[in-house]
């Protein structure tokens, strides 16, 4: 096939993504030099389209961003009054006191938000300062340079065919060159995960490590709302095996964030993380918060939950990785959109005084740096050793030696543990089915649990369906032949869309099916296949969630 010949606009950075990292490294950029020419591409319809989170934000970066933010009307208008853990049985509960967890675990000054609706916020912001903000323009390549450096991205292709030929109204899209490019693309971004391999940027790191993160939000009754409570559970249904646990956050309108976590380390592939959270919502505590109240939006977003060991060198020729492309989140927290915010911060502050030198093109090491010793890895060093506790002992030893772990460094700044490694992949955490018993799961009832695709609904995802697939298998052969005889398709569950189903005819093989219009970009295929065939890629600018208040 002719190469394809793309018209190229240049700017002094191209940033991929406009999530919280994206549009702070834009508005830092800009109050540094109004004169710097910056864009942001963002692949979902609009700017918060794409973005997911609990959310308990710590304004600590929005302040250091913009710290007139409140007069400036920022949308955080709940402040947590009310803090709560619990541990939970089947049927009842345990609270754990407020005075037992680390003084970091607590949410005192930190706000219940839509970082949907705080990313459009800062999206209004960027733009007054002269910020280029493109969405729908999914970024489906990198461009290097002569020396092999990121030269920048190809956005805005469409109208390729299913075989993915040049169909009849097929756009090339544009080449956006920069003297830097951020990719903040958030989880397991594909130019973020081309990149981490091209310059070996792990090399020197432990391995990543994920959790599933499933949302609802739910109007409930407004005698049982409580503007302002931000509970946090473990235990039931996932028990002593599995680690995760559930986020609670009253927002305002009487309307209240309902989510779960699965981490993504689980052995057994039989586990089915979506119905983990649909029987969630069945224990008597949550159930009585709920009944009586309506579902209005679902989605499903993967979280990194490696932490500081596991952050790969964030600066590379030509560009740099901010936020969760870096896998900035603090696991014991809950809370990574801070981080995200600083590291923003970070590197634009490098390459701005990169190109004020007359630089371009080469590694920001000074970002690398701060981002290690700044507010960011302060912040996740601290609690390094949850997350490979939590793998190593289970939920219950992790939760003892973690909060342990947590005291012992807050008071005398250092850990008797050292930096615990995580082990294996999630990937290779997955065992094989033979080793393991099915789970049965309850029928969901329609009215506190609902199957896949009903709340698939609920995120209103879109995609063209004359497109080629954006989920690519290395080799169409593996699902039927591996990973359907060694670990009963575990695709088939641990997608939280429906997107991946075998199809059992009689008297015939095996079909594995790939739906990818229901797809809801969380990436967890991506990460958890056991045999790593399913590589996510971007579809055309536009298309997958069009989430409202996430």
């Amino acid at each position: 096939m002719a190469e394809i010949e793309r018209e190229a606009m240049e700017y002094d950075v191209v940033i991929v993504g406009a999530g919280p990292a994206g549009l702070s490294a834009a508005i830092r950029l800009k109050q540094l030099d109004a004169d710097l020419n910056v864009v942001v591409l963002e692949k979902g319809s609009e700017v918060g389209a794409h973005i997911l989170s609990g959310a308990v934000l710590d304004p600590s970066g929005l302040t250091r961003l913009i710290p007139d933010w409140k007069e400036k009307g920022a949308p955080l208008n709940v402040p947590v009054k009310e803090d709560n853990f619990y541990v939970l049985g089947e049927a009842g509960q345990l609270r754990l006191p407020n005075f037992m967890m680390p003084p970091l675990m607590n949410n005192h000054g930190n706000y219940i938000v839509s970082m949907g609706n705080v990313c459009r916020w800062m999206a209004e912001q960027a733009e007054e300062m002269g910020v280029e903000i493109f969405p729908g323009m999914a970024c489906s390549e990198v461009v290097y340079g002569e020396n092999g450096e990121v030269k920048g991205v190809v956005a805005g292709e469409f109208g390729r065919n299913p075989d993915g030929t040049p169909g009849p109204s097929y756009e090339p899209g544009m080449e956006l060159h920069g003297k830097y490019v951020f990719l903040g693309e958030g989880v397991r971004g594909s130019l973020s995960k081309e990149v981490l391999a091209k310059y070996d940027l792990a090399k020197d790191c432990d391995v990543p490590k994920f959790g599933l993160g499933m949302k609802e939000i739910w109007e409930v009754d407004p005698a049982k709302h409580n503007e302002g409570e931000v509970t946090h559970t473990m235990g039931w249904p996932l028990g002593w095996k599995n680690s995760g646990g559930s986020f609670v956050y009253h927002l305002d309108n009487n309307q209240v964030y309902v989510g779960y976590i699965v981490d993504l380390n689980y052995k057994n592939p039989y586990l089915y993380p979506y119905m983990e959270f649909q029987r969630f919502k069945h224990h008597p505590k949550i159930a009585e918060l709920l009944k009586g109240g309506k579902r209005v939006a679902y989605g499903a977003r993967a979280v990194t939950k490696g932490g500081f060991q596991s952050i790969p060198r964030v600066a590379f020729p030509g560009g740099a990785l901010i936020g969760c492309s870096a896998g900035l989140v603090n696991l014991p927290r809950i809370k990574g959109n801070h981080n995200a915010m600083h590291s923003g911060i970070e590197a634009a502050e490098a390459a701005f005084a990169a190109i004020g030198a007359g630089r371009g093109g080469d590694v920001l090491e000074d970002y690398d740096t701060a981002l290690r010793e700044g507010p960011v890895g302060k912040d996740l060093k601290t609690v390094r050793n949850v997350a490979p506790l939590n793998g190593k002992f289970g939920p219950l030893g992790g939760l003892a030696l973690g909060g342990f772990d947590m005291w012992v460094q807050t008071i005398f700044g250092g850990s008797l543990f050292g930096t615990i490694k995580h082990g294996k992949t999630d990937a290779k955490a997955t065992e094989r089915a033979e080793w393991h018993k099915p789970i049965d799961y309850p029928r969901p009832d329609g009215v506190l649990s609902f199957d896949r695709l009903t709340n698939v609904s609920f995120s209103m995802t879109n995609h063209e369906e004359n497109q080629p697939a954006h989920l690519k298998l290395k080799d169409p052969e593996i699902p039927v032949a591996v990973n359907l005889p060694d670990f009963a398709g575990p695709s088939a569950r641990y997608c939280p869309a429906g997107v991946y189903e075998f199809v059992e005819e009689e008297g015939k093989p095996a079909r594995f099916v790939i739906n990818f219009q229901n797809c809801v970009h969380c990436k967890t295929c991506d990460i958890k296949d056991p045999s790593q065939n399913i590589d996510w890629t971007t579809p055309q600018g536009g298309d997958g969630p069009n989430y409202p208040n996430m």
